[in-house]
């Protein structure tokens, strides 16, 4: 399924929120995403309507299977991809920001294939 960066960039946020903190609000994704509130409860509204998000009577944010299944590739991509920065010297800031603008767009082919050569450097 394609789904737009930002969609990807939220979810991505809603999963990192919820293993720190134990919950998400729509405040702490415009903190942690450094965007406006009224942004944040139109991709909400998006979200919950393309059934990645649920949202309870308390407006506390929980991803829902297929928004979980995005939001852990893109995290486990963005984990990845700064490591590698970081091995070949590049500094962890950085890395960060760099890794969060290639998970995106990286195709799968190519992301399986730098995986694969991490396995083998580890072996």
């Amino acid at each position: 399924m394609k789904i737009h960066k930002s969609a990807e960039d939220y979810l991505e946020m809603i999963l990192r929120l919820s293993e720190d903190k134990g919950y998400v609000r729509s405040v702490d994704i415009a903190s942690g995403l450094a965007v406006s509130k009224p942004s944040v409860s139109v991709a909400m509204k998006h979200l919950r309507e393309d059934g990645y998000i649920t949202m309870d009577k308390d407006n506390y944010i929980a991803l829902t299977d297929s928004g979980m299944e995005i939001a852990r590739r893109i995290y486990d991509r963005h984990k990845v991809l700064t490591q590698i920065l970081i091995r070949i010297g590049v500094d962890p800031v950085t890395a960060q920001e760099d890794a969060c603008k290639v998970e995106h767009d990286i195709s799968t082919e190519t992301y399986d294939a730098i995986v694969r050569q991490l396995e083998k450097i580890r072996e």
